[in-house]
């Protein structure tokens, strides 16, 4: 067997945890460039700078990503004279601004340190980059190096656009069922059985906390229980992320229900909503196709709960739309890595979603 490494993310999590940069970044060097949203740098511009008062760390410049996680972003990056200077590189910001970094980090092979400033997804942590064209459309996924802390501010987040808590915890239920569906036929060796096994504990939270967890993130509060949602999305999914992806040899870490979202993407109503929001739909939806009734019914009654989709009604597509929907759903990573025994077709795809939409529309006409 051919050796390899496992770089699992580490992370501090609280208010106030800036004031640990100093320690947790002591042997990487002294001096950084901060890399960002321009709403993300400003909510946390005097943070940071209070967080290495006095310390030996020194921020060069705060700098825009660019807006996209594009390699032309990340490469006019790499041409700044700052960015060459700097030994580490901040990022700071959503998903988009994380994945642009990483890139950047991993392509100079600087340290990174990720700052999340919304609880919308795992990018923070994860050996994973998201990759679009300039136009906006998805180009590819890239594989750097995972950070090597993660800070989670938690009066930042409590501060952030609940939209995007909201679709981050529709986007977070779809990591158990998917890294089990995708994974079922297979023999697990180490890594990906952990990862697995991980996904198992990433629902359940979400249930339990999210929530009083948008409640609180509503009055700006810091709680434990957003705090527990926000470990849930960043870090639990992140840990799954980064021990189920391999592609070419497996890719367990999503399914059924991202192809839901990318199928999405060519419908003009699908186009109008957050991923988070339709993938908590392809939730649904994959668990009606593996017939787990029960559960199914936990979270669509947690969907309703939340105000998340339980049909396609909730997201502007129509049933017409379904076949092209399927067409773009198989040119994926997701249904190229599907369980090839549990008859993953597009005919048994677009059916799987018609029993979904007519489960959702009982539903709501019950409510």
């Amino acid at each position: 067997m051919s050796d390899y490494s496992i770089n699992l993310p580490s992370y501090t999590i609280g208010a106030g945890c800036y004031r640990r940069i100093p320690y947790v970044t002591r042997f990487f060097g002294k001096t950084a460039v901060v890399i960002g949203g321009k709403t993300a740098m400003s909510k946390a511009k005097e943070k940071l700078l209070d967080g290495i008062k006095d310390s030996q760390v020194e921020i060069l410049d705060f700098l825009w990503y660019g807006g996209d996680s594009t390699y032309e972003n990340g490469n006019a990056l790499m041409e700044q004279d700052v960015v060459k200077k700097a030994d580490m590189i901040f990022a700071v910001g959503g998903g988009r601004a994380c994945d642009t970094c990483k890139y950047l980090a991993n392509e100079l092979d600087k340290p990174l340190f990720c700052f999340p400033t919304v609880a919308s997804n795992c990018a923070a942590v994860t050996a994973i980059s998201v990759i679009y064209n300039p136009d906006g459309s998805f180009r590819e996924y890239y594989y750097p190096k995972n950070a090597n802390h993660t800070f989670i501010e938690s009066s930042i987040i409590a501060d952030s656009p609940q939209d995007l808590l909201w679709a981050g915890i529709g986007d977070a239920l779809s990591k158990e069922c998917e890294a089990i569906f995708a994974s079922k036929e297979d023999e697990l060796s180490h890594t990906p059985m952990m990862g697995v096994q991980i996904s198992r504990i990433c629902t359940t939270p979400l249930v339990e906390y999210g929530q009083k967890a948008l409640e609180d993130l509503k009055q700006k509060k810091v709680s434990y229980d957003l705090e527990q949602v926000a470990l849930d999305i960043i870090i639990s999914t992140g840990l799954v992320s980064n021990m189920v992806s391999s592609a070419p040899d497996y890719y367990y870490n999503s399914s059924l229900a991202h192809c839901v979202y990318y199928g999405s993407t060519v419908t003009e109503g699908g186009e109008k909503h957050l991923h988070g929001e339709v993938v908590s739909l392809g939730v649904l939806c994959l668990l009606t196709f593996e017939n787990a009734l029960p559960e199914r019914d936990r979270i669509a009654a947690f969907n309703q709960s939340m105000g998340l989709p339980v049909c396609f009604d909730d997201i502007e597509i129509k049933e017409e739309e379904f076949d092209a929907m399927a067409e773009k759903a198989m040119t994926t990573t997701e249904w190229e890595f599907r369980p090839k025994g549990a008859n993953v077709t597009k005919e048994s795809f677009i059916q799987c979603m018609k029993d979904t939409n007519a489960y959702g529309r009982a539903l709501k006409q019950k409510k």
